[in-house]
């Protein structure tokens, strides 16, 4: 699956304005600390479960492609979907297949 770089920016660049806004306004201790309540447990829950998804996943692709991983990885475990965000819109190009003719 490869996902264009412009869909990646669109996605990345608000995202990180939002989280800056975020953590001007409640800080990185208080982003973690503000799901107090069980609904908002069970969206970090999620995350968790979706950014371990996506470390495994960025981790077999690394492996096959020759990538280096553990930048991304360190930031998944740190910031969140930045960390497969950034390893999406980073990665090398992907050759144009051309269609055969035969």
């Amino acid at each position: 699956m490869h996902l264009s770089r412009p869909l990646i920016l669109a996605i990345f660049l608000p995202f990180a304005l939002y989280s800056a806004y975020t953590l001007m306004q409640v800080g990185y201790i208080g982003i973690w600390t503000s799901h107090a309540h069980i609904a908002g447990v069970q969206v970090l829950s999620d995350l968790i479960i979706a950014c371990i998804l996506a470390m495994v996943w960025m981790w077999r692709d690394a492996q096959a492609s020759g990538r280096t991983v553990w930048p991304y990885i360190l930031v998944t475990l740190t910031m969140g979907s930045f960390g497969p965000l950034s390893y999406l819109l980073l990665a090398p190009k992907a050759p144009s297949s051309a269609k055969r003719q035969g």
